[in-house]
């Protein structure tokens, strides 16, 4: 593959790579001001509502019972510091995503930095949890980490 190939490649992957971290991060904007709203009975209330359904065809269905289940042992203080986490990851996120697509040299390290430390804190949570959704989410993370790397190479050629 010739160096030209290899460069749109990268920046077409780094583009839609850009394109999930923005949508995660406005997801996780959201989802943080929600559960400052929002109480544990609530959040169990509608997780009843939307797996009903599933569990009434599985009851055993892993992914409704295990929604459930960590809806039952939502503290108050766990829900605001996951509002909190929430909140500041997505905002950290979507802001480094703007400035990577306004090609701001100075966002790409940044964006590598910030990236590597949510990757580091997500390995540990995963030794703690071993939720395969965090170990797919740490190799993601790691693809972007690599693909603004490389993006950032490029351009500063």
């Amino acid at each position: 593959m010739e160096q030209d190939d290899r460069d749109k490649t990268v920046h077409i992957l780094f583009d839609i790579s850009l394109i999930g971290k923005a949508i995660d991060g406005v997801l996780e904007v959201i989802g943080g001001i929600v559960l400052f709203f929002v109480n544990p009975g609530q959040i169990s209330g509608m997780l009843r509502i939307f797996t009903q359904h599933e569990l009434s065809e599985d009851p055993h269905d892993v992914l409704a019972n295990f929604l459930l289940h960590s809806a039952q042992h939502l503290s108050n203080g766990t829900k605001a510091f996951a509002a909190f986490f929430l909140l500041w990851h997505g905002v950290v996120k979507v802001g480094l995503v703007w400035a990577l697509f306004r090609k701001r040299l100075w966002a790409y390290p940044v964006a590598i930095l910030a990236f590597g430390l949510f990757l580091v804190y997500q390995i540990y949570r995963y030794s703690h949890t071993h939720s395969v959704w965090l170990l797919a989410l740490s190799i993601l993370d790691l693809f972007v980490i690599v693909l603004t790397w490389l993006e950032y190479q490029r351009l500063r050629i």
